[in-house]
């Protein structure tokens, strides 16, 4: 993904990583993890609650964070995941036949490793699942390990078919956090929270057959970890990115509901109840675009404060400096800082 693409350019909330940050602290003496903040470019020190975070900054403390711990997990798990551990199970994938032998080897490599939970694979002729169990009715879920195992499986299974494959929904165990929106970023499918155990759901029928992926290709998809299975640049993904990606192509600042409704080929009313049923609105995606373009004109430095505002479609820098402080409590002055 680059700089000019309207996934990567997506920010999430810093409660999305909170519990990703707090299990990387178990891991790393104090000093170690100012330096991986630091280094990979996100705040140091205490992180507001609503500062926003970008993609590459996640990815970025990912490539950094899993060798200077040792573990390829980051204390997600009670076990370290030691070096080489992902170059192994993508080795192990790389020789699956199918679609579901690659999720049966995959569920049988991590219950080797982990302590905490069990991958149960349930399959049918309509539907398979990949569900984590715990071991234990005390473990409580790890909420950003519980979506890098899903997104992992997905990712693996999507580099393995070519192309994204549909995911039918996906289900946590946890309650619905404050952060619930940002998971439309990583999901393209419905998400939800509360369920009896977490787990992933696909139809087989939607499954093709895996292509032969040669050692070279299993080697980028490790170096660029964990942008390709984490995140998607596929197009075929929710509304609301599909929404988004059009307004990134066109002229967004001027664009409506009706000229996306018409791009993605659906009246105005189906697309705003489809955009309804994932828990937002056409304005929000707007909104939402003008945020993370503003973030990323201040984290490159290159225009002044002014020239944002103008570019991002506000009539005066005022009106740019309070809407900047309602989506990230902080002035975009403080925020390049």
């Amino acid at each position: 993904m680059t700089g000019n693409d309207p996934i990567s350019l997506t920010t999430v909330s810093a409660g999305f990583i909170e519990d990703w940050l707090e299990a990387l602290r178990s891991r790393c003496t104090p000093d170690v993890m100012q330096s991986l903040l630091e280094r990979s470019g996100l705040p140091v020190g205490s992180m507001a609650p609503t500062q926003r975070v970008t993609l590459n900054e996640i990815a970025g403390l990912y490539q950094l964070a899993a060798p200077e711990t040792g573990d390829e997990m980051m204390g997600l798990w009670s076990r370290k995941i030691r070096p080489r551990a992902l170059q192994h199970l993508v080795t192990v994938q790389r020789e699956a036949s199918s679609l579901n032998s690659a999720l049966f080897r995959f569920s049988t490599f991590w219950n080797l490793l982990l302590d905490d939970f069990h991958l149960d694979l349930r399959s049918d002729p309509e539907q398979v699942e990949l569900a984590l169990i715990p071991y234990s009715s005390e473990t409580r879920p790890q909420r950003f390990g519980h979506m890098l195992i899903l997104k992992l499986a997905h990712g693996l299974l999507s580099w393995l078919g070519g192309s994204e494959i549909p995911v039918k929904a996906v289900r946590f165990s946890f309650s619905r956090p404050h952060f619930a929106a940002d998971y439309a970023v990583v999901f393209p499918c419905p998400v939800e929270f509360a369920a009896p155990q977490t787990g992933i759901l696909f139809d087989p029928h939607q499954f093709p057959t895996p292509i032969a992926r040669s050692a070279s290709e299993a080697a980028v998809f490790l170096k660029r970890a964990p942008l390709d299975w984490i995140f998607t640049s596929s197009r075929a993904h929710t509304n609301s990115l599909r929404v988004r990606a059009f307004l990134y192509s066109a002229t967004w600042q001027t664009c409506q509901l009706p000229d996306a409704a018409r791009a993605l080929q659906m009246t105005p009313r189906t697309l705003n109840r489809r955009l309804k049923d994932e828990g937002t609105t056409f304005q929000d995606i707007k909104d939402a675009l003008r945020r993370d373009i503003a973030i990323r004109a201040l984290q490159r430095g290159r225009d002044s404060v002014e020239q944002i505002a103008f570019d991002t479609g506000f009539s005066a820098p005022a009106n740019f400096h309070r809407a900047f402080r309602r989506w990230t409590n902080r002035t975009p002055g403080s925020y390049r800082r």
